[in-house]
This record gives structure tokens, sequence and C-alpha cells, in this order.
């Protein structure tokens, strides 16, 4: 009996942890759209525009090793609820950016940021909770593998939602506002209160490792592993494969041909739409990870989806602008199916979402694997790069401001994709296996 509740709970926890996952990806995903509002908005620069990405994913910086210590502390569950207290005022001080007067003023502009900055607060803490957790409930391996990447079949789930909800409330670019996006926030703000009834009340048991974890006192830490620390770079560069291109490829078909950094200007709803095809596409990898995760290690999938993530970045940039390719979207006025062309260049970069799918699961395991008591304080050290996230958004921003080319900026992807590669193949053995885990 006793057997059959502990089983119950495990199993309680874990869909607990699979729907902090999907709430990740809401939140953090309305950033890159909103980019286009700030954009148009505030008439700044695409680097300017990319600062709610760059309060996003810069407060990992600020949050990743206190993430580690409150789960050290306070435990997972505790943590959890905190974090989304953190993302209700965070998405608060977003809504009031579009409110109130503020928004096409500069106080608007800085209110977004700091709404930005507090959400990356929240996305920070529940990483910290949700990778760790479903690692450790799936016994670590490629059982843990697994379950990450079922978890981020529902995250990528939830950033298709976005990306087709988004544009369809920005509409034509050029005239989107921040309170146009108002509706998504509010969405987000009711999934977070779910979520902490839904948290409060579920039973979580801790997993033992991360109880050891609470009494590790010596002279080692989770910086000891080379391992560890090389993967810690790979999820920072990773950034640039998974949040660039979606960000960029929609930016790019909704500028205006005579902007300083000319795209296509098309519709936003119809790019939304294709925003959602690159999450369609990281679902469908997730999910084929989740399958196989069990079966085959997170060393071969890294790098073979680097591989293909290399030579489809490449496609992208060299394939001609002219050669076309269709693409399904959506008629928000008919609220029907409808099929625009893009350049085949575009796909490619679209399909990156396959390559991308299960970096993410496997660079944490691969990072993580044989850490034993270290691993929760490695959890919130390895938040921390995600950091890296807004530096990538920003280089390729720059690039794009440089060469005033979209397309040319995709070379930050394509050298990211490289790295994570060396991760997999050299940089991810653990030479530190002398080191006391227990």
């Amino acid at each position: 009996m006793e057997k059959l509740e502990k089983k119950q709970g495990s199993i309680i926890a874990i869909l607990a942890m699979i729907f902090l996952f999907a709430m990740i990806a809401f939140v953090t995903n309305l950033c890159s759209p909103m980019a286009v509002i700030l954009k148009n908005n505030f008439s700044v620069s695409e680097s300017l525009a990319q600062v709610g990405n760059y309060g996003n994913f810069g407060a990992y910086l600020l949050m990743g090793i206190p993430a580690g210590l409150l789960i050290q502390k306070f435990g997972y569950k505790t943590t959890a609820l905190a974090a989304l207290v953190v993302g209700i005022v965070g998405l608060l001080v977003q809504w009031l950016s579009g409110s109130v007067g503020w928004s096409s003023g500069t106080i608007g502009f800085v209110v977004y940021l700091i709404g930005a900055f507090v959400s990356g607060l929240c996305m920070c803490m529940l990483n910290a909770v949700v990778n760790p957790m479903l690692n450790l409930l799936g016994g670590g391996g490629n059982r843990g593998n697994q379950l990450v990447q079922i978890g981020g079949v529902f995250n990528s789930a939830a950033a298709v939602c976005v990306y087709i909800l988004m544009g369809s409330l920005i509409g034509d670019a050029a005239t989107a506002k921040v309170s146009d996006a108002q509706p998504a926030l509010f969405i987000a703000l009711a999934i977070f209160i779910f979520a902490f009834v839904v948290i409060f009340f579920t039973k979580i048991q801790e997993p033992q490792q991360a109880a050891k974890a609470k009494e590790a006192k010596d002279e080692h830490s989770c910086y000891s592993f080379r391992h560890f620390k090389l993967g810690m770079l790979a999820i920072a560069v990773y950034g640039a494969v998974e949040v660039c291109p979606p960000t960029y490829i929609f930016s790019y078909l909704t500028a205006a041909k005579d902007a300083t950094n000319p795209g296509l200007g098309m519709d936003a709803g119809y790019c939304g739409t294709l925003g959602a095809v690159y999450f369609i596409f990281m679902l469908i990898g997730r999910f084929v990870g989740g399958m196989i995760g069990g079966k085959v290690s997170a060393k071969s999938m890294i790098s073979t989806v680097s591989i293909a993530a290399i030579i489809l970045t490449a496609a992208g940039m060299l394939l001609p602008e002219t050669m076309m390719v269709k693409c399904p979207g959506i008629d928000y006025t008919h609220l029907t199916l409808v099929w625009g062309e893009i350049p085949v260049g575009i796909f490619a970069f679209l399909l990156v979402g396959l390559c991308a799918s299960v970096m993410w699961g496997g660079i944490f395991n691969l990072a993580t694997e044989g850490l034993g008591k270290y691993t929760a304080a490695a959890s919130g050290a390895f938040m921390m790069m995600v950091a890296g996230f807004a530096v990538m958004i920003f280089i390729q921003a720059k690039v794009i401001d440089f060469t005033h080319n979209y397309i040319s900026s995709f070379i930050v992807v394509l050298l990211s994709a490289v790295y994570i590669l060396y991760y997999a193949l050299l940089g991810s053995k653990n030479v530190n296996k002398d080191i006391p885990v227990e």
C-alpha cells in the first residue's frame, strides 16, 4: 500500500512539474513578439527592441544561484510557490506598461523592462525546480532525460499557443501598441494563479538526492566538475539555437521592406503562425525525444541534432531569398487556413526547431550527470547561465544593426551549434570521478 501511495505521489509530482514546464514557455515566449510591438511603439532599434528578452533572460544571472540555495533550504515545492508569486507581480508590472498613459513614453518602456525582469526571476526559479525534479524523479540517466524531454513537449505546445495568440493580437506591426498584448498577459496571469493553487494542494515528495544536498558541507562543489562548467557555457550559447531563430524570423518577415533593417513587410498574424510552426517542430522533436529518450543517450541525441542544426542554418543563410516555398498560416479575419510564400531559407531556419527541441534537456542531463548531492546547487548555477540567452539575442541584434541584414546574422546560431557539438562529443565527459558525490 505504501509503495502504491509513493508511486502515485511521484506521478502527481511529475505532472505538476510538466505543468510548470509549459508555463515557463508561455511567459518566456511573450518577449519575442513583444519586441515587434516595442520596435514600432517606441521607435527603437532592433537591439533595443529586444529589451524584454534581455530583462527576462538577464534575470537568470541574478537569480540562478539564489534559486539553487532556495531549493536546498526550503525544498522544491516552496521554491515553486514563491516563484509563482514573483511571476504574478512581474506580469502585473508588464500590464501597467501599456496602461495609465505610459504606452508611448519612456516611462512605459522602462516599466515594461522591469516587468520582464521580474518575470525572468520567476522563470529562473521555476526552471531550477522543474529540470532537476524531472531528472531525479526519473532516476537520472536515460530515464531522467526521457522525462525532461516529455516535459519539453508541453513546453513547446505552450510556445506554439503564444506565437499564434500574439500574431493575432498584433495584426499590423506598424501600428501595434503594448496595450494590444494585454489579453495575452491576462491569460498568463490566470495560468500563474491556477498553477499556484494546483501546486499548493499537490503533495510533492522531495527527492532523496535533494535532501542530501542540504547537508552537503565539504571542499568541493558543482564547480569542481569540468563537464559541468563546460555545460554551463553550452546552455548559454544554446540560447542562440532556441530563441534567436523564431525571434528574428518574426522580426525579418514583419519588418518593412524600406526599413533600416529591411524585411519582407508581411502580416504579423500570418508570421505569428510561422513562429508557431517553429515551436511545432520543437514539439515534434521533443515528442520523439521523449519516446526514445529511454533508449538513446543524451550524448548521441545532442551530437545528432547539433550536426543537423549546423547544416540547416548554413542552408538558410546560403539559399537565395528568391527561392520560395508555401507555408500554412491563419487568416484571423475569416479564421481560415491560408498558404503564403516564404523564402525556402526561412523554412530551413524553422526546421532548426527540430534540432533545438532536445538540446536543453540533453545538455542539462550531460552537465549534471554524476553530480549526486551537488545537483540542486548545480541546477541553480546552471539556470544562471540562461542569462546567456539575452547575450546571444543581443549579439545577433547588433549583427543585424551593423550589417542591416537579418539573414547574415544567423552566423551567431551556426557558431553556437558548432560549440554544442563539441560539448556533446568531448566536453561532456566527466573527468572528475574521484570527487565523492554521496
